[in-house]
């Protein structure tokens, strides 16, 4: 008799999911610029943004414009949230003028690059998949504005637009969009150039070659196979023109040319309580310790932001490292 072997059933065990925090941290190990620059973006935008109900309204602990009489120039102390940064020469909380000084400073670096990145990739775009003497004119106007000097030309668009828009919107706004109008419309000569740079590469790639060949049109070729490998170096360098615009207007707000002076910035902040900040016999440090190290860290975390995804987008480089 032979005996009879009886078919084993085969269980699959499927490995668990890893949870939140081991997620967390191994976005943390693979990418870390990207993610202590994101984080870092995420904490001070975050806080400026959540806070400005706060920081706008008329009374209140952190209130921008509240002045606290007898409380002048009073050290960083934890018995009051609004004194958690100290206040400055008339009473006022500097945790809540740096609240929403970031808050203003994100708006006019954001909406800044938004304009740069949109002139500088239409005219990039245009320059390389045109050629011939369209190339040549954009560039020659990119080469002259080049030339001329960042901020006499960010004055000349200041004094050009100001009056118009405030006979539209109340003068505080309007200083806000001529500002973020200004730096935008001088800020797209580098995007520009890059952006041309890689249509030039791309269009030369055999694969280009080939869609001519086989007799696609120059819109299906431009949408479908040039357009979507630009995505890569547009997000890389709006990331990295967003730091120079908000540098750029805390540069002009620290020369006293930035927005209305009623509205504080990280760069007013550092203007107007510089000399309190830096005097030597009575040093008044946390009056521009506060705002400038918001500044920086936001600065860096979006340089850090920028150099990830660059390195994302790069094949030809390795994964970012610290």
């Amino acid at each position: 008799m032979t005996a009879v072997t009886l078919p084993t059933s085969t269980i699959l065990i499927q490995p668990a999911r890893p949870g939140f925090f081991a997620r967390f941290l191994n976005i943390a190990r693979s990418k870390p610029r990207i993610f202590f620059g994101g984080l870092i973006l995420l904490l001070i935008a975050g806080s400026s943004l959540l806070s400005m109900p706060l920081t706008l309204a008329s009374r209140g602990e952190i209130s921008y414009e509240l002045r606290n009489r007898g409380d002048e120039r009073q050290p960083p102390s934890l018995e009051r949230i609004g004194y958690v940064m100290g206040t400055d020469s008339f009473g006022r909380s500097v945790l809540g003028r740096a609240l929403l000084g970031g808050s203003i400073s994100l708006a006019i670096g954001f909406a800044a690059a938004a304009i740069s990145v949109s002139l500088g990739v239409t005219v990039g775009l245009i320059a390389g998949f045109r050629g011939g003497w369209i190339d040549s004119l954009l560039m020659r106007v990119v080469d002259v504005l080049y030339g001329l000097p960042y901020i006499l030309l960010v004055l000349l668009f200041k004094i050009a637009l100001e009056d118009p828009l405030k006979s539209v919107f109340p003068s505080r706004i309007a200083s806000l969009i001529v500002m973020f109008l200004a730096i935008g419309l001088v800020s797209w000569l580098t995007m520009a150039r890059v952006i041309r740079g890689q249509v030039l590469s791309i269009r030369s790639q055999p694969y280009i070659e080939a869609c001519r060949a086989v007799g696609l049109p120059e819109r299906r070729i431009f949408l479908r196979h040039l357009l979507p490998n630009l995505i890569g170096p547009i997000t890389v360098y709006a990331t990295l023109t967003i730091p120079q615009a908000i540098l750029s207007e805390s540069f002009l707000s620290f020369l006293g040319i930035g927005i209305d002076p009623t509205l504080p910035t990280w760069g007013a902040l550092a203007a107007e309580n510089r000399s309190n900040g830096l005097d030597v016999n009575y040093p008044e440090w946390w009056m521009i310790l506060f705002p400038c190290l918001l500044l920086s860290a936001t600065l860096l975390s979006l340089n850090f932001l920028g150099d990830g995804l660059r390195d994302r987008f790069d094949p030809k480089k390795e994964a970012a490292k610290l």
